[in-house]
């Protein structure tokens, strides 16, 4: 998953990988600190990448422990680790209880979320993640499906975009850009990164890399259904955690960091929680801190896509 000017990392978010291919884990040691309690358990990396997580979980564990390890991405199979206690599944986490139940797994002691995009995904030019390449509008994170970002920039309705552009990129011009591509697509089709880069030379220069960077992220998540997979995931991430057991995300922008901080506090997304007759409200989880885990200045200058990065942990009740 560079120099701390490269927003793409920042504003887009990178989750860990292990090989010289991927990059440096995030958090790496805080994260498996907080994540592991018991050394014979089973626990879950739901974002594999390049293994990074993953092969210090299973540093830790003993030999009785296992882990089971997800990732949409196929390239990302080229990283398998060898090792008795581990299993890879080639499949989107959104898919985790059914996943597992194939594993005959029903309850685990801990689940790890790296979220973001790899920095394979952004370092492959033509997957069409990055700002700073020209490649066709693709942004899948799982190649063998149908929507991608051509799709979504050239076929999409005004208001559709629009609406994207505003809720996932948390752009004030979402109106704008969204009548400026739909005037544009009339000419001729958006193909590539640089095709759609082009349509916006109103922003000023001074700060197009922030504002690529978050109508990047809004297509991207359209494309990959990125906030609804993570509400999935820790719906399923609750009920298959045993009472104890630890469910630590690690997230990269507001959208993600929201959605977590309030599923660990009530179990909820959205709306008000019910109270019961003294006014107390139903705990889904204990924080095991009151504020998120950020990496240090240290880890910044070494690997300055953890810039952005928030790792909050709850504890099952």
């Amino acid at each position: 998953m560079k120099t701390p000017e490269n927003t793409d990392q920042q504003n887009l978010g990178y989750s860990a990988g292990h090989s010289a291919g991927y990059h440096n884990p995030v958090l790496l040691r805080q994260s498996v600190d907080e994540l592991i309690t018991n050394p014979d358990g089973v626990y879950v990396d739901c974002t594999f990448g390049g293994g990074g997580h993953s092969r210090e979980i299973l540093s830790r564990l003993s030999e009785k422990g296992t882990l089971y390890s997800f990732d949409q991405d196929s390239d990302a199979l080229a990283n398998r680790i060898e090792d008795p206690r581990f299993t890879l599944i080639n499949q989107n986490f959104r898919f985790l209880e059914n996943a597992l139940l194939m594993y005959g797994l029903t309850q685990v002691d801990g689940i790890l979320a790296d979220l973001g995009v790899s920095s394979h995904q952004f370092d492959e030019a033509e997957r069409g993640f990055s700002i700073r390449s020209n490649a066709p509008l693709d942004m899948r994170m799982n190649v063998m499906q149908g929507l991608d970002a051509k799709k979504v920039v050239n076929e999409y309705e005004e208001e559709q975009l629009a609406d994207l552009f505003y809720h996932y990129g948390e752009l004030r011009e979402a109106r704008k850009l969204a009548r400026t591509i739909v005037h544009e697509r009339k000419n001729k089709p958006i193909n590539t990164t640089e095709d759609l880069k082009n349509l916006f030379s109103f922003i000023p220069a001074h700060k197009q890399n922030k504002f690529f960077a978050q109508v990047f992220q809004a297509i991207r998540i359209e494309v990959n259904e990125e906030l609804d997979v993570l509400k999935e995931m820790l719906l399923q991430a609750y009920k298959i955690l045993k009472p104890g057991g630890r469910l630590v995300v690690i997230s990269y922008h507001s959208l993600e960091d929201r959605l977590v901080k309030r599923f660990l506090k009530n179990g909820m997304f959205e709306g008000e929680p019910q109270r019961d007759v003294y006014g107390n409200y139903h705990k889904a989880f204990d924080l095991l801190k009151s504020k998120a885990t950020i990496p240090d200045a240290q880890e910044i200058e070494i690997n300055s896509r953890a810039r952005s990065a928030k790792m909050r942990t709850g504890i099952k009740l």
